[in-house]
């Protein structure tokens, strides 16, 4: 469809040029506005002679459609979490290309994310978060409800938006509370990707596997099965998954600024 080898899909997704969709198992899927998107590559590619650096500033300045002015307003009632973001982001009067210079994520991923709710890394999904002046939970819809009592049983967890990293995070309070309580699924090699800090304390109790967690950029911790881990969440904190199966854990956080 868009006249090119597999190969060279690859060597664009390297060269940041392009962000696919991800199934779970890490099989790349390319919907319609990423097919577009591809063909705009090679045409820039072939018949501007344009090399990677020029193909991503020339992309920059070609209109997304999500920010079409004609383009029909949100159904109120999708809650899914990309969708939630591109409300906040019009809301706020900015458009893709603002929020990708200061948050650093590209624009195609964030294009990605509020079309398909994929695709931003745990950390990116975090800073752009941030940016918009709110949080993860809030964006995967932990906070709705009216706190309080919060009963859910095993294996009815809602789950907050999946990333590109082998993260599941599934909510196990629900409504506006004082502590943000999670537990977090790690694949092999599940990562952050990347710092990130917030105001507040947490709280890690682990269940299962081993996790690395790395503070202010220096101080390594290894957890393992039993472990527990408090610390400041104004430290720049990353962690990944070291063990060489799936890593289960408790994560609490207060108050709800994350």
């Amino acid at each position: 469809m868009a006249g090119v080898s597999p190969s060279t899909l690859r060597l664009w997704e390297s060269q940041e040029l392009i962000q696919p969709l991800r199934t779970e198992t890490g099989q790349r899927l390319y919907d319609r506005a990423l097919v577009d998107r591809l063909k705009q590559i090679a045409w820039l590619r072939s018949e501007k002679g344009l090399n990677p650096a020029a193909i991503r500033e020339t992309l920059r300045d070609l209109p997304e459609v999500d920010d079409d002015p004609g383009e029909a307003e949100d159904d109120a009632s999708d809650i899914r979490p990309g969708t939630r973001m591109r409300r906040l982001r019009r809301e706020a009067g900015k458009t893709l290309e603002t929020v990708a210079q200061a948050t650093g994520v590209s624009i195609s991923q964030l294009s990605t994310f509020e079309r398909t709710s994929q695709g931003l890394s745990f950390t990116a999904l975090h800073e752009v978060a941030r940016h918009l002046g709110t949080t993860l939970a809030s964006l995967s819809g932990q906070e709705e409800g009216r706190g309080g009592e919060s009963l859910i049983r095993e294996g009815k967890w809602a789950s907050w938006p999946t990333t590109s990293s082998g993260v599941a995070v599934q909510v196990l309070a629900e409504g506006r509370n004082m502590m943000e309580c999670n537990r977090f699924q790690l694949a092999p090699g599940a990562s952050s990707e990347g710092a990130y800090q917030h105001e507040g304390e947490e709280f890690i109790h682990m269940l299962s596997g081993s996790l690395e967690i790395i503070l202010d950029g220096d101080q390594f911790f290894e957890l393992h099965a039993g472990d527990s881990f408090y610390f400041e969440s104004r430290r720049p904190h990353s962690w990944r998954n070291i063990s060489s199966g799936e890593t289960v854990l408790i994560w609490i956080n207060t108050p709800a600024t994350f």
